[in-house]
């Protein structure tokens, strides 16, 4: 963690305002450990007094979190930005995929853009670096490593796009689709043609990326999302063909 020491101000503000950066940058996530008490005062060059100072200030204000002989903690509370009652609603109504895949469409296709441009060598090595281990799980046949890793590709494309705020948002969306309240992904990567042509598609966004061409990464993000969307179309049908087909059955079944 990007830890500095601090400069003159009161130490315990000081304190404060990193880890509010360090959280609103994306760098400290929900549910994230802190260093220890002893490791942090030293990386922050303060007194332990004025850490813990800091660290109530933050508890108070709801972003950090002590767990008894666990540690500080960032609080998960941050990794969503929907209620209970809403999230089983959007689990209920297939418009809510359908206009979920819409929204991540737009806004990732700017996020893929913008990295592109604006994303570092480092932020372009980490992408690079989980297109990889997609690959890896790929040749493995494993759906639940590839369906994580193809979130954490995602991810890795809207931190490197440098915006607060799309940061955060789509944060708390892919934390809905990992619970499986849009769709379920290791149903989609057990396929062998999708998982194919999702693993394809990675590789031209990664391309893109790479060789930082903010159009055509993209068009390949909105080219992967139109996919997923027709794929789904798809299997809604099926599942609604198969539930008239049942019907129909029972009912022939009921009157012999």
């Amino acid at each position: 963690m990007p830890f500095r020491p601090v400069q003159s101000e009161k130490l315990s503000a000081a304190v404060v305002r990193q880890v509010e950066e360090l959280i609103l940058r994306g760098i400290l996530r929900p549910g994230e450990r802190l260093p220890s008490e002893r490791e942090l005062s030293d990386r922050l060059g303060v007194s332990r007094p004025s850490l813990r100072e800091a660290v109530a200030d933050l508890s108070d204000r709801g972003l950090l979190v002590a767990r008894a002989g666990a540690g500080i903690f960032v609080t998960e509370a941050l990794g969503s930005a929907f209620s209970e009652t809403l999230v089983q609603l959007f689990a209920r109504h297939d418009e809510a995929v359908f206009d979920y895949l819409d929204f991540r469409r737009d806004m990732e296709g700017l996020a893929a853009e913008r990295a592109a441009t604006l994303g570092t060598d480092t932020d372009l090595k980490v992408i690079d670096a989980l297109f990889g281990q997609m690959e890896a799980a790929h040749g493995k046949r494993n759906p639940n490593d590839e369906a994580r890793l193809d979130a954490e590709f995602h991810l890795a494309i809207i931190e490197a796009s440098h915006n607060v705020m799309m940061l955060h948002m789509m944060r708390s969306m892919y934390q809905l689709l990992r619970e499986g309240v849009f769709y379920n992904r290791q149903v989609m990567f057990k396929q062998r043609t999708t998982r194919e042509a999702l693993l394809d598609q990675h590789r031209a966004i990664n391309v893109a990326l790479q060789t930082r061409d903010p159009i055509a990464a993209r068009a390949a993000v909105e080219a992967h999302l139109a996919y997923v969307e027709t794929a789904l179309s798809a299997d809604r049908r099926a599942e609604r063909d198969e539930d008239i087909a049942r019907q129909r059955y029972e009912r022939v079944r009921s009157r012999n």
